[in-house]
């Protein structure tokens, strides 16, 4: 795909997640109020991560343009540090992430809707919303990488960040149950202590196999080896 393009197309994904973002926060919610606010959930934490990265695509896509027949050697620094923090939180976050949310989300909605997603929001939240948060990230970041050669980090290093990030929230979640008594989400209070483990163990476990799915997937679109 051109150059023009691709950056017209990464601009117009941005301006969506920031629209998203501020239509979300506007939503008068219970749950906005209490502990945590919008950052217990990890849809919202994902939608800000999404905005971020395409925002250094956008910001990654100017720069070249800008130093584009440049030969200032500052300046080619500078991008190859936008495009090495591009490529990391692509890697690390975005795809991982972004997958994660949208898969985990369907297949609990679609067992059991209450369980993550109670109808009640319906009347907070509408169906496009919802479906911006939960359903065109995945084409969003599949788009990304369709279109844009991402260089990932080592796989160890790789995990460890997703690791890290995983377990964070977990710890985050817990914190949360134990200032309020109350799960983020529904779906852990029928959960007993050590099913929780089990499932928080799973947890990491899929947000790993989803990074390693994204360097697979990127590794066969581009033709690089491992």
């Amino acid at each position: 795909m051109a150059l023009v393009p691709c950056q017209v197309l990464r601009a117009a994904i941005l301006l969506s997640y920031c629209s998203i973002l501020c239509n979300y926060k506007a939503i008068d919610m219970p749950a906005h109020q209490t502990y945590g606010g919008s950052w217990k959930f990890l849809t919202f934490i994902d939608l800000v991560i999404q905005a971020v990265f395409f925002g250094i695509c956008v910001l990654t896509d100017l720069s070249s343009l800008l130093t584009k027949g440049n030969d200032s050697q500052e300046q080619e620094r500078q991008l190859r540090k936008l495009i090495s923090l591009r490529d990391w939180m692509m890697a690390v976050l975005a795809f991982p992430v972004g997958v994660f949310v949208v898969t985990m989300f369907w297949s609990i909605y679609i067992y059991d809707r209450e369980l993550v997603y109670p109808k009640l929001l319906d009347n907070f939240i509408p169906a496009w919303l919802n479906h911006g948060m939960h359903t065109t990230v995945l084409p969003f970041v599949l788009i990304e990488m369709r279109t844009t050669h991402h260089q990932y980090p080592s796989r160890s290093c790789g995990l460890t960040a997703v690791c890290t990030f995983a377990v964070g929230y977990i710890l985050w979640v817990c914190w949360i149950h134990h200032v309020t008594g109350v799960w983020v989400y529904p779906l852990l209070e029928h959960l007993s202590p050590g099913v929780k483990i089990i499932f928080f163990a799973a947890v990491t476990v899929i947000i790993n196999i989803f990074y390693l799915v994204g360097e697979v997937l990127n590794n066969y679109i581009w033709d690089t080896p491992k």
